[in-house]
């Protein structure tokens, strides 16, 4: 007879498991989505959007070999740096990712452009790169390339923002498609698929935070908490003040909220202390429970 704690190791177990092939299937169909962008949209537009794939669509205009071999080619080098740095349980899954996502490139590259119009292809393909990209993030992995560049460059320079980095490294990418397509109008596509790609990300792994940062101050602080807590599900935080002038403690109420929820917050304070002092300010990055993590922001 198996004991309590052999069952919750087995459910455990089990749960784990399941969790992990969820992971690759989110993962397969997120590289579908990406090697889909790059074969049906942006390679044969002659839109660079940065990254590998960006350097990839340019150098197969120099070197006849397939932009999906190309990905793949860039990034072995690259992932033998993150194995050494990171570890093989990063790499193990990035390898998955980084193959499939190539592969799916070369067999869809053989159908040819969606459109021929280069702003919807830029627009299109660059949401649906995000789209990719936001599903293989959220499972845990990466597809390589600068995703791994860039961590690499966080440890040597921290005091750079993880999305300067990015930036650079696009712009630098973008720049090159200009010599080598020779077409300006093209670059500057390729310039706003790179901002679009980035807006879609941020909306596909946080959401659009959207939130606002309300202080309240009012004698009837702890009922106002207490409906805020019941009526929005939000958290509140208390924060001890005293009047300058007065010399009284007071309890002032500290809570950040999706702007959404931010009039009916209003109408609860104003319900219940119409005298209440409150301040409303947007919240423009929250990190914690029910938005960003910390830890997965920052490559």
């Amino acid at each position: 007879m198996k004991t309590a704690t052999q069952k919750e190791w087995q459910q455990a177990e089990q749960k784990t498991l399941k969790k992990r092939i969820l992971d690759y299937l989110l993962m397969t169909v997120s590289c579908l989505c990406y090697a889909a962008a790059i074969s049906l949209f942006l390679d044969p537009n002659n839109l660079a959007p940065g990254g590998v794939s960006g350097i990839s669509i340019i150098l197969n205009r120099l070197i006849p070999i397939g932009v999906g071999n190309l990905i793949l080619v860039i990034n072995i080098p690259i992932l033998l740096l993150g194995l050494w740095k990171f570890g093989f349980k990063l790499i193990l899954s990035t390898l998955y990712c980084t193959i499939l996502s190539s592969q799916l490139t070369n067999v869809l590259s053989g159908c040819g452009a969606v459109t021929e119009d280069p702003f919807l292809a830029a627009l299109v393909g660059a949401g649906m790169v995000a789209v990719g990209l936001g599903g293989v993030f959220k499972a845990g992995a990466t597809t390589g390339g600068m995703d791994i560049v860039i961590k690499l460059l966080r440890l040597k320079y921290p005091h750079m923002k993880t999305g300067a980095l990015f930036f650079l490294t696009d712009v630098m990418v973008v720049a090159a498609s200009v010599l080598v397509f020779q077409d300006l109008d093209r670059a500057l596509y390729a310039g706003i698929s790179v901002f679009v790609t980035s807006f879609v990300l941020d909306i596909v792994l946080y959401g659009r935070d959207g939130a606002k940062l309300i202080y309240i101050i009012s004698d009837n602080s702890e009922k106002i908490t207490e409906r805020l807590l019941e009526e929005l599900d939000i958290g509140v935080t208390y924060v001890k003040g005293q009047g300058a002038y007065s010399g009284k403690e007071k309890k002032v109420i500290m809570c950040v909220m999706r702007k959404q929820l931010a009039p009916r917050a209003e109408e609860i304070v104003k319900d219940e202390d119409p005298e209440a002092f409150m301040i409303i300010s947007s919240a423009t990055e929250i990190y914690g429970e029910g938005y960003k993590s910390y830890f997965s922001e920052k490559l």
